[in-house]
């Protein structure tokens, strides 16, 4: 059957753990996800297949992640798009709600009524902190959610019962490539502004590892909270200790954080940004990021892609996380065409199985026939190979290398590639 698309305002993973209790999870991803679920692979006539894919997305329309947004929703306003151009069999429905920041409590708002409204996934959230907030009620819920950009390592042991998984890598690779980076170009000493999250803490403990593997040394690392707007405390104390390299490790406060670091006489050619601030839209004078760079896990996204990408947003500036929000989305649609129902439950249980050891493919209709036929499929997208391992991460993934001309835009260098099991 044709998908109808419709757009609102706003392996089997853990099997020996799940096996014992397939019978309540059913039953309650029946009760939040969408519909009545199947077992994977079980279409019999005591089981009501769900043929609605409820997508659900909490990514940050406002907050300190504000710019991180758009990319993300285009992201999945395409994958929806190219679902329905590919025939997919289930009515795809597009719920977009905010993230906020984890100063407000949106998110867990918009986690409660993508309940209400039957997701069978949910997409997001952008921060590591914020999906804190609200992965319980997903996992209570019994409502899959992939996160397009959370990096904190912490999410790889937590009890999700098999509910939550990310496109993006674990800062655990992306904290080696930093610390390498900072060292490889010559820095002895480093420095570090953290934000004090789960996101702040989890890279910065990484990248340190790795300067200190490198021979380098770590002068400091100040702290800061969500919200603060007054840097002149930390920069002193970080710029005191006389670092070769500065690690700004934080979102939208880096707006206030660059300019004390230039006034206390800071280059910028020592300063060195990650995901979470990795932006086109500063507003800074012209040469104040002059030869800074920066980190962002995933492949970039290519100029077709960006192209894309414009089409449903034209506005756009960044791109980031663009292709790990689209591979998110059409993982779990194929997730759902292998079992052969829409449900949470079902989706959880092969997304792995379509992500490895099969028939590698890359487009959507091409991916949905393979499955209509019979076989195994091992999807890779936009934002790179994706192969989950039993936690639900990547296990292997590009983090991209950029770098600020005088205009305070950044462009790509190279990309980094690696594997996160050992």
């Amino acid at each position: 059957m044709k998908s109808f698309i419709r757009t609102t305002g706003q392996h089997p993973r853990r099997a020996a753990a799940l096996g014992a209790a397939t019978a309540g999870v059913l039953l309650l991803a029946a009760c939040a996800g969408g519909g009545t679920p199947t077992p994977s692979g079980s279409t019999g006539p005591e089981t009501e297949v769900d043929t609605s894919f409820v997508v659900g997305t909490i990514l940050p329309q406002t907050g300190n992640l504000a710019f991180l947004g758009p990319p993300e929703f285009a992201g999945v306003d395409l994958a929806a798009a190219d679902l329905e151009a590919a025939g997919f069999e289930f009515e795809v429905d597009v719920q977009h709600r905010d993230s906020g920041d984890t100063t407000t409590d949106i998110a867990t708002a918009s986690a409660g009524e993508l309940i209400g409204a039957g997701a069978d996934i949910v997409i997001g959230a952008a921060s590591s902190g914020v999906s804190f907030t609200f992965i319980d009620q997903l996992i209570d819920a019994g409502v899959v959610q992939i996160s397009p950009a959370n990096t904190s390592p912490d999410f790889s042991d937590y009890e999700d019962d098999g509910f939550y998984w990310r496109t993006a890598p674990s800062d655990v690779m992306q904290g080696r490539v930093l610390g390498n980076l900072m060292t490889g170009d010559g820095a002895a000493s480093v420095g570090f502004i953290t934000i004090n999250d789960p996101y702040g803490t989890g890279l910065q403990e990484n990248a340190a590892a790795a300067v200190e593997a490198a021979g380098g040394t770590v002068t400091g690392n100040v702290l800061y909270n969500p919200g603060d707007t007054n840097f002149t405390t930390q920069v002193q104390e970080i710029v005191a200790g006389q670092p070769d390299a500065i690690a700004i490790i934080a979102f939208a406060e880096t707006a206030q954080i660059v300019p004390e670091l230039v006034t206390q006489g800071f280059p910028a050619s020592g300063m060195y940004f990650v995901d979470g601030n990795l932006s086109n839209d500063y507003n800074f004078p012209e040469g104040t990021l002059d030869g800074a760079k920066g980190t962002l896990p995933g492949n970039p996204a290519d100029g077709s892609f960006q192209d894309r990408l414009l089409e449903q947003d034209d506005s756009l500036q960044d791109f980031s996380y663009g292709p790990e929000s689209y591979d998110a989305v059409i993982l779990a649609a194929l997730a759902a065409a292998q079992g052969g129902s829409a449900d949470s439950a079902t989706i959880r249980d092969n997304l792995q199985a379509v992500s490895a050891e099969g028939t590698e493919c890359t487009d959507v209709a091409e991916c949905l026939q393979l499955i209509a036929d019979g076989e195994d499929i091992d999807y890779n997208g936009p934002s790179g190979p994706i192969t989950f391992d039993e936690n639900g991460d990547p296990t292997e993934a590009f983090i991209g290398i950029y770098q600020y001309g005088a205009d305070n835009k950044y462009t790509f260098l190279n990309a980094e590639f690696g594997t996160l099991n050992g």
